[in-house]
């Protein structure tokens, strides 16, 4: 019988969900039990709703992914395994039998995440095994103008959030005369509900580096950066595992694979500032300096790093480098559509049955991407609006949910593809507070060098919490939409002239809900807690006092088996007795 390989997801949402227990516990078995095993880590498949998730190859059951694994039953599970018994446990992706999530999986076309959940991120030889640095060995026999022309024939668009063709954008700083020049990867990922780039560093680190080597051989550059938030420990430390590797390897350093070619990547640390992300904010920030934006032109191709030359692209974009090398632009252009070919990957996250990663073609409508990739909503109430593009993004309805995911038609729902961030909401999401959430958000992140960004944006929330709190008045619909226009007109960097975005979208498709909070001082979710009362129904009340004795700040009365009543001035509504009473007696209003 051949070695059966036993993989545990071990990326920061397996962790998270306890995967290091489950890999101890097979390790202790395995240490005192012999057994044809080979027990191995990886990182995330994409399903962060199942994990832990651990994966069994090599008996004749074929390819099994275990969800939501448990370090008392995972031995067990094993000996089935091995065994040839099917596990009666969480089996969400098989390769020969019925797997509860293969039809989430079949939907998708993975080229960025091609290897994340299949090898394990600290092991090059694994990424050896599945082409990796083939792509490298190849472009260096090639001519770097060939390279280039081969990234702008595929139609690769940044994945960072703006578009801008890859390849163009390359030639641009290629043209460039200068001895020195650099390339750096943006992933610096700091949107609420995102985590596109941290998933595809921990899972795959290699694709990035090597992606950046072929940039920096075809542009002329000899030195790089990647730009990675400190908030992502894991993500930094396979990121520093794997350039090592590469040194050793030879596919970076000096004279790299034999040629002529010379490459050194470093690493720099982000303290977390939303707004490095943008590019020349960035560069200050590697520099040394504050991260604040700089005007443009000159734009980074010209002067950029250093005053040098600066190719940047992020995460995702890099990553796709390699795929498209060693598979061929005409390949690539398979997938998606004419003006926005290839994939992209998406972080779901909010109200959705299936939270986690995925990667489709561009072009498939939002509503497969919900209900065919998604599972559909993780709740029992209907879908409301999508947020696409991250604090700087917009809200995109039920009614536009045939749209399909490609640049031109995301920008014309009124919100930004961005780096990748998808937020599902239902009906019990307040349109107008999460209009708030995002540009408190923004708000914070300004770095303060615009006017209208750092004002425009701090009087815009000001107007959203008094609306919020019922103290709003129908001019402030006109004071927003005016602010916005200002805050996007006198704006330097993308963050300020894409923080209105959340409120002109929510004022556009939910006009009806700021509407509610401002003339009849309710809010329709339900949520905006000075719109809201929590009452008690005196038919349904048995008086059982579990709703008294459980109000943190006791405002509920009534005597045993009378009906019980709340103190309205008192009551913070936290739904502390609506969610313990048993008889549905409380209501909220």
């Amino acid at each position: 019988m051949n070695n059966i390989i036993v993989k545990v997801g071990l990326a920061s949402c397996g962790v998270a969900a306890g995967a290091q227990e489950v890999y101890l516990a097979l390790e202790q078995y395995l240490n005192a039990n012999s057994r044809p095993v080979i027990l191995k880590k990886t990182a995330c498949i994409g399903m962060c709703f199942e994990e832990p998730i651990v994966q069994f190859v090599g008996s004749e059951l074929g390819s099994i992914h275990i969800g939501k694994a448990n370090p008392e039953t995972i031995t067990h599970i094993l000996e089935d395994y091995i065994a040839g018994k099917t596990p009666a446990e969480n089996i969400i992706l098989a390769e020969k039998i019925s797997g509860k999530h293969n039809a989430l999986l079949a939907n998708q076309q993975r080229i960025v995440l091609r290897n994340c959940g299949i090898i394990d991120p600290e092991c090059i030889e694994d990424y050896e095994a599945r082409e990796g640095y083939q792509a490298l060995k190849k472009a260096l026999k090639m001519e770097r103008n060939a390279i280039i022309e081969e990234i702008k024939k595929s139609g690769l668009r940044g994945r960072g959030g703006a578009g801008f063709p890859t390849g163009l954008k390359w030639q641009l700083c290629a043209f460039e005369n200068s001895s020195k020049k650099y390339v750096i990867c943006n992933a610096d990922e700091g949107d609420p509900g995102a985590f596109m780039d941290r998933s595809t560093l921990e899972g795959d680190p290699h694709s990035v580096i090597e992606g950046m080597i072929i940039g920096a051989y075809a542009i002329g550059a000899n030195e790089g950066y990647i730009y990675c938030r400190a908030e992502y420990p894991m993500a930094l430390e396979h990121l520093k595992t794997a350039i090592s590797a590469a040194e050793k390897k030879g596919y970076l350093g000096k004279n790299i694979l034999g040629s002529s070619f010379s490459f050194a990547l470093h690493i720099k640390e982000g303290a977390g500032a939303f707004v490095c992300g943008e590019e020349t904010a960035l560069m200050q920030s590697i520099e040394g300096k504050r991260g604040m934006p700089t005007l443009r032109p000159p734009y980074p191709a010209v002067k950029g790093l250093w005053g040098k030359p600066t190719n940047i692209n992020n995460v995702e974009t890099w990553a796709n480098i390699p795929w498209i090398i060693m598979h061929g632009a005409q390949e690539f252009r398979k997938y998606g559509t004419e003006k926005s070919p290839g994939t992209k990957v998406f972080a779901l996250a909010g109200k959705i049955a299936g939270s986690g990663l995925i990667e489709v073609p561009m072009g498939i409508p939002l509503k497969d991407i919900i209900y065919k990739v998604g599972g559909g909503m993780k709740t029992a109430n209907p879908f409301k609006a999508v947020q696409m593009g991250g604090p700087s993004g917009g809200c995109i309805p039920a009614e536009k949910l045939e749209t399909i995911v490609d640049y031109d038609s995301i920008t014309a729902t009124g919100a930004i593809m961005g780096s990748g961030g998808m937020v599902v909401m239902d009906s019990g999401t307040c349109m107008v507070d999460v209009a708030r959430f995002f540009l408190n958000f923004t708000q914070n992140e300004s770095c303060g060098k615009c006017t209208f960004c750092r004002i425009g944006t701090k009087r815009m929330l000001e107007i959203l919490t008094r609306i919020t709190e019922g103290k709003g008045e129908l001019q402030d619909l006109d004071n927003l939409e005016e602010l916005a226009e200002n805050v996007i007109k006198g704006s330097l960097c993308g963050l300020g002239q894409t923080a209105p975005d959340p409120v002109l979208t929510t004022l556009h498709y939910f006009r009806d809900e700021y509407l509610a909070h401002i003339v009849d001082k309710h809010c329709p979710a339900g949520v905006c807690t000075s719109l809201i009362q929590y009452k008690i129904n005196p038919e349904k009340c048995v008086g059982c006092t579990l709703c008294a004795r459980k109000c943190p700040v006791s405002c509920i009365s009534g005597r045993t088996k009378q009906v019980h009543k709340i103190d309205q001035s008192k009551c913070i509504k936290c739904g502390a007795c609506q969610n313990v009473c048993k008889f549905n007696a409380v209501i909220k209003e």
